[in-house]
Parts: structure tokens; sequence; C-alpha cells
């Protein structure tokens, strides 16, 4: 068997063997082609060299086919089925679903069709029920009167926020006396509710409630514009809820409702307006001894009636026919019930509210203001850093 023999490392070049081989130097060097750059002068060397050259192009080879063998078997492992996963991509995975109509069970007469007629669904055209129909809100019409006082500015201010937070439709008539004030105007201006601003040509420095034909100047503006909707006379010196211009959209022709109020006395507080079974009027809520003459008990900010009364009071067979005004010949405390009695006959023509009268939606509070002081302007340009005193 022939034997091959491995050559050495050069870190062992400079070691000898007991053959005798050896290089004469560590730089000795074997080429692939077979030559070499230095080599010893020994008669051995030439047949060791040409041994060396083709072991070494035996062992390429045999590594190659090696190679070669392994990469084989590995190939045809990798490809061989030896199991099913998932994950596997298969030729299905790629294909779209097959669309197929449903299955219809159709049963098919021995019936001829002869004819064929067109129609329209008269059900599409149908309107919706009632209860899916949105109804428009009703228009309020607030009428307040005002005049030059204390604290005006601060009544138009508060009022206007408070209409300003009601739903619309809604217009604030605004009533002053004889001429309409620049202050007035520019309140009205910022609180953003659409309003009218009325001015009162008569004199009524003679009444001790000027208001009287404030409220009659504001009628007879409706009447002539024929406003639609519900009026309420509400002072700007009264407090009122959100709830209490809510509550006036369901009025149909008269609504009524408890008032609590300070007496004039100031220590204590009184209710006066309709006691309701629901809501129908059986009776009234009163204190005051010397109003039980009175018809109907009700304060100026107690009632709110249907607009078209003033205009068209044919459709509500008012008791009647002339303009309905307030009257100012009647005594202080009567105005709001004779008023009353030109639109309404008897309780049974009236509707309170809320359900039942059970709730205090305004307040009417008795602020004297007659001795304050009433500044001229709104605005001090000069001297701000002046402080004055109170007189």
């Amino acid at each position: 068997m022939a034997s091959i023999r491995r050559t050495l490392s050069p870190a062992y070049h400079d070691r000898s063997y007991q053959n005798g081989a050896g290089f004469s130097s560590p730089s000795n060097k074997f080429l692939p082609d077979g030559s070499s750059k230095h080599f010893s002068s020994s008669s051995h060397l030439p047949f060791l060299f040409n041994a060396v050259n083709i072991v070494y192009r035996k062992g390429w080879r045999r590594s190659f086919c090696r190679c070669l063998f392994f990469f084989v078997i590995g190939f045809v492992f990798g490809i061989a089925p030896f199991g099913y996963s998932d994950t596997d991509v298969r030729a299905k995975d790629f294909t779209f679903p097959e669309l197929k109509p449903p299955h219809a069970n159709l049963r098919f007469d021995d019936q001829i069709v002869t004819s064929v007629s067109l129609s329209v669904n008269t059900k599409l055209l149908e309107p919706k029920e009632s209860t899916d129909i949105i109804e428009p809100l009703k228009q309020l019409i607030v009428v307040t009167p005002t005049y030059n006082r204390g604290f005006q500015a601060y009544f138009l201010n508060r009022l206007g926020q408070v209409l300003r937070l009601v739903k619309p439709p809604l217009v604030w008539i605004v009533v002053e006396e004889k001429a309409a004030s620049h202050e007035t105007a520019e309140i009205l201006r910022k609180t953003g509710v659409m309003y009218r601003h009325v001015l009162c040509a008569f004199n009524s420095s003679s009444l001790k409630d000027p208001r009287v034909h404030q409220r009659n100047a504001a009628l007879e503006h409706i009447e002539r514009h024929k406003l639609d909707g519900i009026v309420f006379f509400a002072d700007d010196d009264n407090v009122y809820t959100l709830e209490l211009f809510e509550s006036l959209r369901t009025i149909s022709r008269f609504g009524t409702w408890p008032v609590a109020m300070l007496a004039q006395s100031k220590n204590k507080a009184i209710l006066e307006g309709p006691v309701c079974n629901a809501s129908q009027v059986i009776g009234w809520h009163t204190n005051d001894k010397s109003k039980r003459l009175r018809r109907f008990y009700a304060d100026m900010s107690g009632f709110a009636f249907n607009s078209s009364i003033l205009w068209d009071s044919k459709r509500w067979a008012c008791p009647f026919s002339n303009p309905i005004r307030q009257l100012d010949t009647v005594k202080e405390g009567f105005q709001e019930s004779t008023y009353i009695e030109q639109v309404v006959e008897d309780e049974s023509q009236m509707e309170g509210i809320p359900h039942g009268c059970s709730r205090i939606m305004n307040w009417h509070l008795h602020l004297d203001t007659d001795n304050l002081f009433y500044p001229k302007g709104w605005l001090l340009e000069k001297n701000l850093e002046v402080i004055l005193p109170i007189k």
C-alpha cells in the first residue's frame, strides 16, 4: 500500500527527522504548478516534490467529490415529502373562491303567464308616521319694558344672557320711552338674541307704573306685523329659569303658572298663581286681602298667550271685539286681571304649566331702585385713577 506523507507547517521546518529529510530553510514553499523558489541540493528532493504534487491534486478532487455528494444528498432530503404542514404553499392558496348564487327553492306551477302589468308601489310614497315628523318649535315673543334707572344695565344683561340660552325661534321686543338710548341698543346688540327695539311715544309720567303703555306699544307692534308665537311679558327685574321658556311652547291658547315673590315688607315670600289639577286650573293662590276682589290672581310675569288672539280674535272667540290692551284707568294691581279678562272667559280656557303647577319657574323681586344714582354715561374716558367719594 502506498503511503502519503503530509507537508509540514512552516512552524516545524527547522525540526530534523530520523530519515534525514529536511528543508534547508523555513522559507521554502511549493506552488500548485510544481515550481519552487528554493529547494535543497539533496538527490531525494525531486522525487519528493513530484509525490507531494500528485497528492495535492488528488486531495482537491476528493474534497470536491465529497462536497458534491453531500450537496446532492441534502437536496434530495429537502424536496422529499416527509410530512404535511399548514404553512405549505399550495396552488389552491392563490385561487379565488368560487362564487355561487344562494340556493332557491323554486316551485313552478302549471299556470301560464298571459300578461304582465307594471305598477308603482304606493307604500314607498306614503308619508311617514306622525311620530317620525319633527314639528317646528313655536316662536317665543318676549316683551320687556325698560326705563332709565339704577341697575338697568345689570337687569338687561342678565335677562339677555338667559334668553341667549333659549332655543330659537325667539324674538325679544324691548320697549323704551320717548327715545331709544344708545346704551340700551348696544346691550341688545351684544346679547346675540334677535330683538326689536320699540319706542313708546305716550307720555306716561303721570302714571305710577309707566310700563303699562310700554307693553301696549309692544302689543300694537305684534298686532300690526301679525307676529305668530307665544307672547310673554318678562320684566327685566325678575328672575327666570330656562325651564319656563321651554314650557311656554306647550301653550295652545292661554297658559298660567305660580310665581314666587317677596312681600312689600321684604320679610316673607308669598305665592301667587293658579292651583291646578294636572293642567286644569281649579283655583288661585293669594295672600293679599286687598286683591281678593280681582277675578284672576296672576302676576304679570305669570301668564302667556297665543299672539294670534291679538290679530285674529274671531278664531278664538274672544269676549271683546276691541283691541286687547292693558288699562291705565284701573287701580294698581288690577292690570293683570283686567287684561286676562279680555283674553279668556274663565278658567276652562286656561292651561296650567307645568303639570300640576307644582314647580316655581320664576321669581318676582320687588327691588326699590328709585333712589339709586343713575350715571349719564357708561364709560369713563378720563381721570380713571381718581377715587371719588360716593355721595
